[in-house]
């Protein structure tokens, strides 16, 4: 199980595998794809702001038939109580992101330089 960011969501939506590095690439095509529920959020919230074309549900939709991908179905409440703890960052969306492939000490596919240097199961160079 693999763990995807939003980013990396939106350029697998957009067709642009060849964006992702290698390591990260390797892991789709063997393992399962699963997203927090706060990367639907985050897509929803980059299309209302403009900085999408499609709003959530079709990018989860499309991607949901193209490679099985999934929404994690971790309680909130143990999601929010290991991002209490994710102090090395104030975004909410990289908190919740995180702590949920934390929870299933799964990978997380993310470009995020923040991340990466803080959450030592990053998939990416």
């Amino acid at each position: 199980m693999m763990y995807l960011d939003t980013h990396v969501v939106a350029w697998l939506f957009a067709g642009r595998p060849d964006l992702l590095p290698i390591p990260v690439r390797r892991h789709i095509e063997r393992d399962d794809l699963v997203v927090s529920p706060m990367v639907v959020l985050e897509l929803q919230y980059l299309f209302e702001t403009k900085r999408t074309t499609e709003p959530a549900h079709v990018v989860i939709r499309a991607l949901q038939t193209a490679i099985a991908l999934r929404i994690c179905d971790l309680p909130f409440h143990r999601v929010a109580e290991t991002a209490v703890e994710q102090s090395w960052t104030r975004d909410p969306f990289d908190r919740i992101i995180t702590s949920h492939a934390a929870l299933r000490r799964a990978p997380l596919a993310s470009k995020d330089a923040t991340i990466r240097a803080n959450y030592t199961r990053v998939v990416w160079d």
